[in-house]
């Protein structure tokens, strides 16, 4: 099951800038830079229009060295709640998925435009390395792809839920 099914059967609305690897840049935007930034743009006006809202960006990490995996979380300061729904993320791929995975969350800066500019709590989920063999191997799998699923699913309820006793 997707992470969308996952939420929304959960009682949850979801709204997804996209969900394949295009760009929402409006029309008549010539030029790769152009089109990037009115992507990012248009977006983040998506994100920034919901009230409440929490927001992911879900991601597969690259590296140059194969040897990296594991999912890690990346967050900024600019939203409350920000951090600490990137630790709970990252807890739950500990505890649930990747024993082994000793990734800390990580604080970024406007380089990741989404997630700085964002107001509502955001994390940018990077779930595993494609660089890795063994893990672009898991991460093509639809069973693991699952148990990802399910595994952002509940670290992010696990978040809402401390949310909601405070």
């Amino acid at each position: 099951m997707h992470l969308r099914s996952l939420l929304e059967c959960s009682g949850y609305e979801v709204r997804l800038t996209r969900d394949s690897d295009r760009s929402i840049h409006d029309k008549g935007i010539e030029g790769i830079a152009a089109q990037k930034s009115s992507d990012m743009d248009n977006r983040l006006a998506i994100l920034n229009a919901q009230e409440p809202a929490v927001c992911l960006s879900v991601h597969q990490n690259q590296f140059t060295d194969p040897q990296y995996s594991g999912a890690q979380m990346f967050y900024s300061d600019t939203a409350d709640g920000s951090e600490g729904l990137a630790e709970a993320l990252q807890t739950a791929f500990r505890t649930m998925l990747q024993p082994g995975n000793d990734r800390a969350v990580k604080h970024c800066g406007k380089e990741l435009f989404l997630c700085y500019f964002c107001k509502h709590p955001m994390v940018m989920a990077e779930c595993g390395f494609l660089s890795n063999p063994e893990e672009a191997k898991r991460l093509t799998d639809p069973d693991y792809q699952k148990q990802v699923a399910f595994t952002l699913y509940a670290g992010l309820t696990s978040w809402l839920s401390k949310q909601n006793a405070v």
